[in-house]
């Protein structure tokens, strides 16, 4: 039997079955089936192998492109009839409620991302990287790890590569070959396909939990002490403006969002990002989002557009997911009228540094400004900076929260309150340290008390265990 030659003659030849025989072909719940596969699996991990090798062998095997462009009732009936040969030939123990299940389950990941759908369900998987259609690669628990997920060919990358960025309304093509998207759940998306991408497509997914991190649940993984979140926190609820400063995948967009979880309620929020992928759980939330020129190279919307239009919304505050370039002159300009307690993130590898990407990105909207102007812009717009970092370990911490006090000359100055010191590696390259308090209150202290929400005068003794 050539199940390649009748897997879709069968769909347009065979006769839609009668209504008296709705009692064998009616499909559980889908809360059901979705809790059989789970139980399924709990009980029989390597039936996780099984499923892998089937969608292997449907991807080998079969026309992708018509497999596409199926009814799903046609395609969940083709599936099962070839699961059942499957089933047989393997001489797998699955009874028919058990099959229902896994067909069904095998159909979602057709239907939804094809091989990388069991990557995006999987809790564990925090990047999905894409290395052509060869090669797939994720990160769990901050370690990269080769996966077996591979697609049939390039044109198949590319389908998949497409059903991404359709769904945020962009493209990538050969005129425009570098693209940034989300998924239907936030996850961010990057894509580069040829010719920036000698070898084939690259995809990198940054994926996001359906329940963002809370502040507590970042102190329980030892990403900073409870005394430090309590001073970002009371910082937060004082409308005290602050940056969040690291490196790519060092947790800066997550400890956004735990920390957004504190502003007020009754307070308006307008967020601003390339791509949408913020998890703010606020009632009052205005989200928007950039747009790539489309293919005459017009129509572009930039985040320095929408900074500005941002002002006219009455919002109470603004929250930039990535200062990146000739936005970070606005930004400043907003939070140093009336939208205190805004807050952004930027790629930088120390406080300082993060402060000198800011003056570079200023200088980026050509403004006639000196230096020394800008500088003394960031020191009056900006209270806090947080360093977060992924160490070699995979662990990421929060290695410094420091204060910007104002200027002396034509410098920034700063001091920091929290730093993250790292005392040992142990064979297994694990790294050990200690969070410390530097024994600097914060100038900003006199603020918040103001507005009820004091700190202990020991939360920043130097000698006291965080």
């Amino acid at each position: 039997m050539s199940l390649k030659m009748s897997f879709f003659s069968n769909v347009t030849t065979r006769p839609r079955a009668q209504p008296n025989a709705e009692v064998v072909t009616r499909q559980p719940a889908p809360v059901e089936k979705e809790h059989v596969y789970r139980e399924l699996i709990a009980q029989r991990p390597a039936l996780l192998d099984e499923k892998l090798k089937l969608h292997e062998r449907i991807i080998d095997e079969f026309n992708l492109v018509s497999l596409e462009k199926l009814p799903r009732e046609d395609l969940v009936r083709e599936v099962r009839a070839y699961l059942s040969e499957y089933v047989r030939t393997e001489r797998l123990s699955l009874n028919q409620r058990e099959q229902l299940a896994f067909a069904d389950e095998v159909v979602d990941e057709m239907t939804g991302f094809g091989p990388i759908e069991p990557l995006l369900k999987d809790p564990t998987v925090n990047d999905i990287l894409i290395n052509t259609h060869k090669k797939c690669f994720v990160e769990r628990f901050g370690k990269l790890e080769e996966t077996s997920v591979h697609f049939k060919d390039e044109a198949h990358l590319m389908r998949i590569v497409q059903k991404i960025v359709a769904y945020v309304g962009r493209r990538v093509d050969e005129s425009s070959p570098t693209v940034d998207a989300r998924l239907p759940d936030g996850s961010r998306v990057n894509v580069a396909i040829r010719p920036v991408a000698v070898d084939g497509p690259l995809v990198s997914i940054r994926k996001f939990s359906k329940k963002p991190f809370s502040m507590d649940r970042l102190v329980e993984l030892n990403a900073l002490r409870p005394l430090m979140a309590d001073l970002l926190k009371a910082a937060v609820k004082g409308r005290i403006s602050l940056i969040i400063s690291g490196g790519t995948g060092s947790g800066k967009t997550t400890l956004l969002n735990a920390l957004s979880s504190y502003i007020p309620p009754e307070e308006r929020l307008i967020t601003i990002e390339d791509a949408a992928e913020l998890q703010l759980q606020l009632p009052h939330v205005g989200r928007m989002e950039t747009r790539p020129p489309n293919a005459e190279g017009k129509g572009e919307i930039r985040q320095r557009e929408l900074v500005k239009n941002a002002l006219r919304m009455r919002p109470d505050r603004i929250i930039i997911g990535e200062c990146r370039g000739e936005e970070a002159f606005d930004m400043l300009q907003a939070m140093n009228t009336g939208h205190e307690g805004s807050m952004t993130t930027v790629h930088a590898n120390t406080p300082r540094d993060a402060t000198k990407r800011l003056e570079q990105m200023v200088g980026m909207a050509g403004m006639s400004i000196s230096p020394a102007s800008v500088r003394s812009q960031i020191a009056s717009a900006i209270r806090l900076v947080i360093q977060v970092q992924r160490l070699s370990d995979g662990q990421r911490r929060v290695v410094s929260i420091g204060e910007i006090t104002g200027m002396e000359g034509e410098a920034i100055q700063m001091h920091e309150i929290f730093r993250f010191v790292k005392e040992r590696t142990d064979e297994q390259g694990n790294i050990y340290g200690t969070f410390r308090a530097t024994g600097i209150r914060p100038t900003f202290l006199i603020d918040l008390k103001h507005m009820g929400l004091d700190l202990p005068q020991n939360h920043f003794d130097p000698n006291r265990a965080l």
